[in-house]
């Protein structure tokens, strides 16, 4: 990736272009998407990079967008941000704790991929962007899950909801539940499809740890969201996801859009085996926000990278042990430490250990005997247990006296 892709405009296809221009919100019906107007996008605090150290170049600027994360899905790692806290309408981005309950009902055994779900009146008159189920279909959790995630189904929504929880109302409760289980602080749901409503809200940062609990516990979401058509019913919609048709590398996740939400996009990629998470909100077309998303993933992935800075097993040290039948006993970190780190940073790792007092009275294997330190250009960026590879006990009588006495020579 270029610095000039990361700090410019990404320009779209030509081809590109006006697909995305004139795809409908997903709240209205198709025919308003023309006239919907841009979202209010609030002064805030520029971008930061909270990994940064000197040398690495900060996050791209982004000015039509409300806010932004970039986030390092194995780590949880945000790399950058533009006011991630700020409170915003979610649209259909509500749907992915939609489908985070349905995957999760699934994996509970409450719910099957091939079972059949009742359509109600209720689902079948849902507005806004729709599947086009009715009363009168059969149809399927699989079926209602690529409805929900590809062609943004309100109807689906609703479906799915009476499925798990037996109504709509019942199915917030549960939403709700669960993003306090997720910390989603800025988070509040009141209903199961987006449709604008006054305190419907989240925050960029919650839509990125939603879908890093998406793609972490329930990854088969990702193999519908990668799709960009779907047909039901001999009707064939497109993907929402405009980044789909630009970018492959890309597979998911969701977008939102409303009046008061503007274009907000929730995508995911993986790139030489590594994935990252951004979430942009208030965008003013999806042109610009595909932008962002792409302006983000090229900035995460040329100047971060995930380095293994400590691994279980690996001898580190050894540390001396003359009261011990063995006089010095390797040693190595506790556990593996996975980090999202500027590749300034990861060229550059020096690791020490500091060992606690001798043990006289034995060890065993996998006992706690000092700490590993990892820095880089003087600034310690983790530290982590070191144990003992090997068990051994206290040196005889003789042994410890031919030892003092070598010593003394």
């Amino acid at each position: 990736m270029t610095m000039k892709r990361i700090l410019a405009p990404i320009a779209l296809s030509l081809i590109a272009v006006p697909a995305l221009a004139a795809l409908p919100h997903h709240g209205a019906k198709p025919h308003k998407a023309a006239v919907a107007q841009k979202a209010a996008i609030p002064a805030g605090p520029p971008p930061t990079a909270p990994l940064a150290v000197p040398g690495v170049p900060q996050p791209p600027v982004l000015p039509d967008q409300a806010s932004y994360v970039l986030m390092d899905a194995q780590t949880g790692a945000v790399i950058a941000e533009k006011s991630p806290n700020l409170a915003w309408p979610p649209a259909s981005l509500t749907k992915l704790m939609t489908a985070y309950l349905a995957y999760q009902a699934i994996a509970h055994g409450t719910l099957k991929m091939d079972q059949t779900v009742p359509v109600s009146d209720v689902a079948w008159h849902t507005g806004g962007s729709r599947m086009f189920i009715s009363p009168s279909m059969t149809v399927t959790v699989n079926q209602l899950l690529h409805g929900l995630i590809i062609d943004s189904g309100n109807d689906a929504a609703v479906a799915l909801a009476q499925a798990v929880a037996g109504s709509r109302s019942a199915f917030v409760q549960l939403m709700n539940g669960e993003a306090a289980k997720l910390h989603l602080a800025g988070t509040h749901y009141t209903n199961v499809d987006g449709l604008p409503e006054p305190t419907l809200r989240t925050t960029a940062m919650d839509v990125a740890l939603l879908s890093r609990a998406i793609v972490t516990k329930y990854p088969d979401y990702l193999k519908i969201s990668a799709k960009k058509h779907y047909t039901f019913d001999k009707i064939r919609q497109r993907s929402w996801n405009p980044v789909l048709f630009h970018d492959p590398t890309v597979d998911g996740l969701k977008t939102g859009r409303t009046k008061e939400a503007g274009h907000c996009i929730d995508a995911t990629a993986v790139r030489k085996g590594r994935r990252l998470i951004a979430v942009v909100l208030g965008g003013p077309n999806w042109v610009a926000s595909t932008n962002s998303i792409e302006a983000l993933l090229d900035y995460g992935y040329q100047f971060y990278t995930n380095a293994t800075v400590a691994t279980a097993g690996k001898t580190v040290g050894t540390m001396a042990t003359p009261e011990l039948q063995n006089t010095a006993i390797p040693v190595a970190a506790a556990h593996d430490v996975v980090m999202t780190i500027p590749v300034v940073t990861a060229k550059a790792l020096i690791t020490t250990v500091s060992y606690d007092p001798p043990a006289q009275a034995g060890i065993v294997k996998g006992a706690r005997v000092g700490t590993i330190t990892v820095a880089s250009g003087g600034k310690t960026i983790a530290t982590v247990p070191a144990v003992a590879e090997i068990a051994d006990k206290p040196a005889g009588f003789l042994a410890r006296m031919l030892r003092r006495l070598h010593k003394a020579l």
